[in-house]
C-alpha cells in the first residue's frame, strides 16, 4: 500500500462528518512506547482500522465512561468499538477530531503478537450476522415480557388486598414481586445493550421506566459501569465487577497469593465460601445499590433518573407500605431485595464464570489477547432449556451475549453454531455447563482462592 493510500478500513470510520486527514504516520513500537502504563506524561492513543486517535481530551466525556477508554490504550481496539457502537455516522463525529495520524503503511494492521487469522474470521462472523438479520429486535418478544413484568408485580399487591397481611399472603406476594425485580433487571439489561428497538431513543426511554422505576435504581448509573465490563471482563482494575477484591472476597490464584503474600487480611478470606450467600446480597442491597446509585444520580445531575426513582419508592410505600404497615414492610422491602439480588447475581455474574473466575488466567492475557480469545475465556454458558433461558433472562449464554452485546436475546441460540465452529478451527474452549454446576463452581472457585490466600499468609 502506497503512503497516499489510505485503508478500506479508515474509509469506513471517515463517514460523517469528516476531518482534514494528517499526514503522520506511526509503528507499533512507536505507540508501544507513548502508551506505557507506567509512563505518568503517556500518551492516551488507541487505534482503530488502522487509524490512531487520542482520546485524551474525549475520556471525561465518553458516554460510557474514561475507564472504558482508558482499558484500550495502546491497543487495536476495532472489534471492541464495533461491538458496542450501533450507529457509526453519529460516533464518527466525534471520533474525527480526536484523529492524530494512522499506522505506517509497512506495520501490520494488528499488534505483532495477536493472531491476525482469527481476528478476520471472527469479523468474518460478525458480518455473517449481520446479513443473517440477527442483530435486529423483534419488539413485540420484550413487549410480551414487560406485560408479564407488570402482571406479576400487579399481582403481588392484589394478593395483599384480596387475602390480607397474614403469613400465607405475605410470601406468595413476596414471591411475586422478587421474580417482577428479577425479570425486571434482564429487560432493564436488553434496553441498557440497544437490543430491544431499533432507533435509540426508544430503548433509553423504556430503560428509564423499567430500571428506574420498577426497579428504583438510575438507568445512566448501570450503563455507565456494564459498559465497563463488557470492554474488558474480569481484568482486575478495569472491570467494575472485579472490585469487591479484595475487600469481601480474594480472587483467583494470582491475586490470593499476592495479598497472602503481603499479609494483607481485610476478611477472613479462608471462610469466604461460607459467608458470600450471607454477606453478597445485603452488601449490594441495600448497601451498595442504595448508595452508588443514588451517588452517581447526584454527582452527574442525573435529575430525570432522580424523578423515575423516586417514584419506584413512593408507589412501594403507598402501596406495600400501607397495606403492609411500616414495620412489615420495611422486612417485605428486605426480603424482596434479598432474594432479587440473590437470583440476579448468582445467575448473570457469578455462575456464569465471570467475576469469580477472575484471575485464573494472569492479568497480562487480558492485556494481549484478542477480542474473540478473551471474551471466550473470561466466561462460559449454562445449558440451554426453556426454565434457564427465562430463569437468567437468556444471560446462560454469556459467551454469544459477551461477542454481540448489541444482539437481541431472542437470537443467541441461532448464533451459537457458529461461535462453536470458530472455537474449533482455532482450539478455543467453549465452555457449557448445567445449571447447578455453575452455582456449585461459584463456591469451589472461592474455596481454592481462599485457601491459597491463607497459605501465603502463613508461610511465605
Amino acid at each position: 500500500m502506497s503512503p497516499q493510500e489510505k485503508p478500506e478500513g479508515a474509509a469506513a470510520l471517515s463517514q460523517g462528518a469528516r476531518a482534514p486527514f494528517p499526514r503522520r504516520f506511526f509503528t507499533w513500537d512507536e505507540i508501544r512506547v507513548r502508551t506505557r502504563p507506567e509512563d505518568p506524561e503517556r500518551e492516551m492513543w488507541l487505534v482503530l482500522e488502522r487509524r490512531v486517535y487520542d482520546v485524551r481530551r474525549f475520556r471525561d466525556r465518553h458516554p460510557g465512561g474514561s475507564r472504558i477508554l482508558l482499558s484500550h490504550v495502546g491497543q487495536e481496539a476495532t472489534d471492541a468499538f464495533a461491538a458496542f457502537h450501533g450507529n457509526k455516522t453519529l460516533v464518527n463525529m466525534f471520533l474525527n477530531p480526536l484523529l492524530v495520524g494512522e499506522l505506517a503503511p509497512d506495520q501490520p494492521t494488528f499488534e505483532p503478537s495477536k493472531n491476525e487469522s482469527l481476528i478476520m474470521d471472527f469479523r468474518e462472523l460478525c458480518t455473517t450476522v449481520e446479513k443473517m438479520g440477527l442483530m435486529k429486535p423483534n419488539s413485540f418478544y420484550f413487549l410480551a415480557l414487560l406485560f408479564h413484568i407488570l402482571l406479576l408485580d400487579v399481582a403481588s399487591w392484589l394478593i395483599l388486598i384480596y387475602f390480607g397481611t397474614s403469613l400465607l399472603p405475605f410470601v406468595a406476594s413476596l414471591g411475586l414481586l422478587t421474580i417482577a425485580q428479577v425479570q425486571a433487571a434482564w429487560l432493564q439489561h436488553d434496553l441498557g445493550h440497544l437490543s430491544v428497538f431499533e432507533k435509540t431513543k426508544w430503548n433509553h426511554l423504556l430503560h428509564q421506566f423499567v430500571m428506574c422505576h420498577l426497579i428504583g435504581a438510575s438507568a445512566k448509573w448501570w450503563t455507565l459501569l456494564h459498559s465497563q465490563h463488557h470492554a474488558k471482563p474480569n481484568c482486575f482494575t478495569k472491570d467494575p465487577d472485579t472490585d469487591i477484591h479484595p475487600f469481601l472476597f480474594t480472587l483467583g490464584k494470582s491475586l490470593s497469593v499476592e495479598l497472602g503474600t503481603k499479609k494483607i487480611k481485610y476478611m477472613p478470606y479462608n471462610y469466604q465460601h461460607r459467608y458470600f450467600f450471607v454477606t453478597m446480597p445485603p452488601l449490594l442491597f441495600p448497601a451498595f445499590f442504595h448508595f452508588h446509585t443514588f451517588y452517581i444520580v447526584f454527582k452527574k445531575k442525573l435529575w430525570v433518573d432522580l424523578a423515575w426513582q423516586l417514584s419506584c419508592f413512593i408507589r412501594l410505600f403507598l402501596v406495600q407500605g400501607y397495606l403492609l404497615g411500616p414495620k412489615n414492610f420495611l422486612l417485605y422491602y428486605f426480603l424482596f431485595r434479598y432474594y432479587a439480588t440473590h437470583c440476579s447475581t448468582n445467575t448473570s455474574r457469578d455462575c456464569l464464570g465471570r467475576t469469580l473466575s477472575i484471575c485464573k488466567l494472569n492479568y497480562y492475557f487480558f492485556e494481549t489477547a484478542i477480542y474473540f480469545s478473551f471474551q471466550l475465556q473470561a466466561t462460559c454458558n449454562v445449558h440451554q432449556s426453556y426454565f434457564n433461558d427465562w430463569f437468567t433472562g437468556h444471560l446462560n449464554f454469556q459467551i454469544e451475549h459477551h461477542l454481540f452485546p448489541r444482539m437481541p436475546r431472542h437470537n443467541f441460540w441461532k448464533v451459537t453454531p457458529l461461535v462453536k465452529s470458530l472455537c474449533h478451527k482455532y482450539g478455543i474452549e467453549y465452555k457449557c455447563k448445567p445449571l447447578l454446576t455453575a452455582f456449585a463452581d461459584i463456591l469451589h472457585s472461592l474455596k481454592d482462592s481462599g485457601e491459597l490466600w491463607l497459605d501465603a499468609y502463613l508461610h511465605k
